[in-house]
């Protein structure tokens, strides 16, 4: 864990290890202050000597003034090197989450990730700041004062060895009690954030059916849920203070007991018995700082735990070769020409049930593939795993004749642009939006693969044109502008692979006929992959590719499935559309 984590204080160590050496020194400092004042008691006073009196008060002084400045500059080199780790830590998370292929993606709900970036990390942080600074105060403290008061009076420091091991038994317990419940708390608070999530994102659905109360009703529940276990982790950990209260109460009443007999009896000085409390008092606060560290750690260690699960998770299937495009070398990819060879891939671990079986084709470079199927035959999955969004689980896929496992993802990415069903925009304005495609195009680019997507139009309709904000979300857009921006974007990116995934299906059939028009004419050598609905947006494609169930039932151009293939036949059949 440690090995792990180390990174993440990257830049932040050496103030780290000044506020735990600057409040061991204020400690050493602040245990000194008892001894001088036995001194004023035992011999000052008792000798009427106002010389030493005034010497040990102000070096008394001084010893407080050193430990302040010591403290003030602890507190706050720990709080930088805490908020530094949590920077660390959130880019750790952020990174690692960054890198995980979407098989790893599905096994870590959206909302469980922003509560692990969140609240976790700053559990972690202050767990951070308790060792640096209260555990290392109590241990300095408990050895020094310890020290301390054998040297004053062996015998009578005996008391609190009793109360040690009592102390010790109560946290084990506690902390045995506590952990998890505390876990079990941040999962209920993993799910009320994914419900919040859902609701947030999904607001007009959830307008739109009068759902306000019924959503409202799920997330008081989600609420009390965490609230309910929330209210078991700290009852247990409330029971703490009490009992660290009454070891430190009855461990007093003992000393004092003990010591008043012993200077009765002339065994002890009076300002040796003051100082001596004083002592046992440094060590019993020491003891419940300990406990409070402990129970702090105990209740960060289950996010921690959760924070390992994802640096820990391994980028399952994606094995990244070194890059093999040199500034002067060739291309990676020479061509767009694309070939499945038997492939297959399931979601599942178990290799036997597969979303895809034994999937074999291939187009030239520049040609057009059209992808037909009915819902969930795998037209979506199928075209995931040419940018290695998946992993095949058996055969190969090339691109441009290279396998794609023997390249970079980074290359494979720049080589596939993909336009998904469901379009994504950022905050920002339209250009920078489209820039996501190539952050160094010009306006007159812009303009250009908007002209193609069929975009400008509309863009330049907008009072601010490319300067327009877009909103979170792209909110103010509708569906069909939204999907010609994503198709402007990828098209910025100039790729040897274009891939469709239904990206006009919220466009009319006279836009869709001449963004497909457009692509054609202006898109010469560029592999195009087109997942739809419509034969219509298929139909003029070089080769055509039916699914059924995760397996190819047709391929070939629209004369020859209309002639051959039954399911290609009934799709156009269903939109009243012939053999030409």
């Amino acid at each position: 864990m440690f090995k792990t984590l180390a990174p993440c204080l990257a830049g932040y160590r050496f103030v780290s290890w000044m506020a735990s050496l600057t409040i061991a020194f204020e400690v050493l400092f602040e245990v000194t202050i008892p001894w001088l004042m036995a001194d004023i008691l035992d011999y000052g006073i008792a000798r009427r000597d106002l010389p030493f009196i005034l010497k040990r008060g102000g070096l008394m002084l001084g010893m407080a003034g050193l430990s302040m400045a010591c403290g003030g500059c602890s507190a706050r080199l720990a709080a930088l090197g805490g908020t530094g780790f949590a920077r660390g830590l959130r880019t750790a998370l952020f990174d690692r989450v960054q890198g995980f292929s979407f098989a790893s993606l599905d096994r870590f709900t959206t909302g469980s990730l922003l509560t692990r970036l969140t609240t976790d990390v700053t559990n972690t942080q202050n767990a951070f700041q308790i060792v640096i600074r209260m555990l290392v105060r109590s241990m300095v403290m408990l050895v020094a004062a310890t020290l301390m008061a054998l040297h004053i009076n062996s015998e009578l420091a005996g008391v609190f060895v009793v109360a040690i091991p009592f102390l010790a038994v109560c946290l084990t317990t506690l902390a045995f009690l506590a952990y998890p419940r505390f876990r079990e708390m941040l999962r209920r608070l993993d799910f009320m954030n994914a419900r919040v999530q859902e609701s947030l994102v999904g607001l007009r659905v959830v307008r739109s059916f009068v759902r306000e109360e019924h959503e409202k009703e799920q997330f008081f529940q989600a609420a009390g849920k965490v609230r309910d276990w929330q209210a078991r982790a700290e009852g247990v950990v409330a029971v703490e203070a009490p009992i660290s209260s009454l070891v430190l109460s009855g461990t007093l009443v003992a000393v004092l007991w003990f010591g008043g007999h012993l200077v009765v009896q002339g065994g002890m000085l009076p300002g040796e018995l003051v100082s001596f409390v004083s002592y046992i008092g440094q060590i019993l606060v020491s003891l419940m700082m300990l406990s409070f560290a402990f129970i702090g750690l105990v209740i960060s260690k289950a996010s921690v735990d959760r924070i390992m699960e994802v640096l820990r998770h391994p980028v399952e299937g994606l094995q990244d070769p070194p890059p093999l495009l040199s500034e002067d070398g060739p291309p990676t990819f020479p061509d767009g020409s694309l070939e499945f060879e038997n492939v297959d891939f399931s979601y599942s671990a178990n290799p036997r049930i597969l979303t895809l079986t034994d999937i074999h084709f291939r187009i030239g470079s520049g040609q057009v593939l059209g992808l037909i199927g009915g819902t969930g035959s795998g037209k979506t999955t199928l075209v995931q795993l040419i940018p290695r969004l998946y992993e095949v689980t058996a055969g190969r896929i090339r691109v441009g004749g290279r396998d794609i496992r023997e390249t970079s993802l980074e290359e494979l990415r720049d080589a596939v642009a993909v336009v998904l069903q469901k379009n994504v925009l950022f905050s920002g304005t339209i250009a920078e939006n489209l820039r996501w495609g190539r952050s160094e195009a010009t306006l007159e680019e812009l303009e250009k693969a908007c002209r193609i997507a069929q975009a400008h139009d509309f863009i330049t309709g907008f009072p601010d044109g490319y300067d327009t904000d877009l909103g979170q979300g792209g909110v103010n857009l509708s569906g069909g502008q939204k999907q010609r921006l994503c198709l402007a974007r990828a098209l910025l990116k100039k790729p040897r692979i274009l891939i469709l995934d239904d990206s006009t299906s919220a466009v009319d059939m006279a836009t869709d006929a001449r963004i497909r028009a457009a692509l054609r004419s202006e898109l010469q050598g560029m592999t195009v992959v087109v997942i739809a609905q419509r034969i219509a947006s298929v139909r003029e494609a070089d080769a055509i590719l039916v699914l059924d169930e995760g397996r190819v039932v047709g391929f070939g151009n629209h004369r020859e499935l209309h002639a051959s293939c039954p399911v290609y036949r009934e799709a156009c059949d269903s939109q009243h559309l012939g053999e030409l």
